[in-house]
């Protein structure tokens, strides 16, 4: 369907094309500008520097400018990450234009919430953060919808070796995607046949890096965790082509693109059991899991599941199985830019 004549301006944190700081939030920003486009929708893009959720005074200015320069009655469509922080910049435009909020990540403070009551939408990525709003904040139910992230199709992955003891973690090292958690883990499976590639940027938490690398050197384990730092492209590829499971131990997740993006490979996932996280996993048709989940930060249940990922033939087997079933179900990003194209054209309207 394309949406011709419709218009969109499009607030995005700064670093949305910093190939340094690759995200899940920033690659499904760039895939609903991109859609839009493909739509037949004029889509103004407005990147907004700044540490969001934490700008600078000359940042908030700089957003003030861009929303006080938007035409009267303009759908706009803000980042959640920057619009939640700034409900005193959005109110004073909430009848003058027609803002529309994009929750990634919900904050669940009282700036998220009068933000979100100057949107005339609120779209999320999943419907664990739709609930979570929903009870967090005084909103309209049917003013907020789910435009889960799409997954580009891709070849699946060869088939595992041996042992299974590949392992792939693919998110930014710090505190919040469970990095130490998982080396915890790893330090009592000394013995087992694994390596592990952490892709992702080293550089928001410059003080947990130098502390899992001490770790890793004193338990004897530098030469078989390889902190890549961040992996996109063919990089990227290659890295889960060459993977038996992903690995994600986050303390927390709205959804968690990357299970998908394993799924897509036909490739296994070992991940926490929070948030979105198990919507993103899903199930097979035959209402298999494609893979494990366990509670968050809990290294002793995380060493368990890896154990026996590794110790168990016919578990993996299993599960790439599932995997590869689960991955005919997967939609792609062109039905996410529908549902929130959707949502738009009702706002324009």
């Amino acid at each position: 369907m394309i949406d011709a004549g419709r218009a969109v301006h499009v607030v995005l944190p700064g670093d949305i094309d910093d190939p340094t700081t690759p995200s899940g939030g920033n690659t499904y920003d760039r895939r609903i500008c991109a859609g839009l486009g493909e739509r037949g929708w004029a889509v103004h893009e407005h990147p907004v520097p700044g540490a969001w959720p934490h700008p600078e005074p000359a940042e908030r200015a700089t957003l003030a400018e861009v929303l006080a320069a938007a035409p009267d009655d303009a759908v706009v469509l803000l980042d959640g990450l920057i619009a939640s922080t700034v409900p005193e910049l959005l109110a004073p435009h909430a009848r003058r234009l027609r803002l529309v909020v994009l929750v990634h990540m919900p904050l669940d403070d009282e700036a998220e919430a009068r933000a979100l009551a100057t949107a005339r939408a609120v779209v999320t990525t999943s419907e664990w953060t739709r609930r979570r709003l929903l009870l967090r904040h005084p909103l309209p139910a049917d003013r907020v919808r789910v435009a889960p992230p799409g997954v580009t199709p891709a070849p699946p992955v060869p088939p595992g070796s041996a042992t299974g003891g590949r392992l792939l973690c693919v998110a930014a090292v710090t505190r919040h995607k469970g990095h130490d958690v998982l080396v915890d883990a790893l330090t009592v499976l000394t013995e087992a046949p694994w390596t592990l590639v952490c892709a992702g940027t080293l550089n928001r938490e410059p003080e947990l890096v130098h502390r899992l690398r001490d770790q890793l050197a004193g338990a004897g384990l530098a030469d078989r965790v390889r902190l890549a730092g961040p992996l996109t492209g063919t990089a990227l590829d290659s890295a889960y082509a060459a993977a038996d499971l992903l690995v994600l131990p986050s303390r927390g997740e709205t959804y968690g693109m990357v299970v998908t993006e394993a799924l897509a490979r036909g490739l296994p996932v070992l991940g926490t059991r929070v948030g979105g996280v198990p919507e993103a996993l899903g199930r097979t048709p035959d209402g298999d899991l494609p893979g494990l989940l366990v509670p968050p930060d809990d290294p002793a249940a995380l060493a368990g599941a890896l154990s026996w990922w590794l110790g168990d033939d016919a578990l993996r087997d299993r599960l790439r199985q599932a995997a590869l079933a689960r991955r005919d179900t997967l939609t792609d990003w062109p039905v996410t830019i529908g549902l929130l194209a959707a949502v738009l054209k009702e706002v324009a309207e």
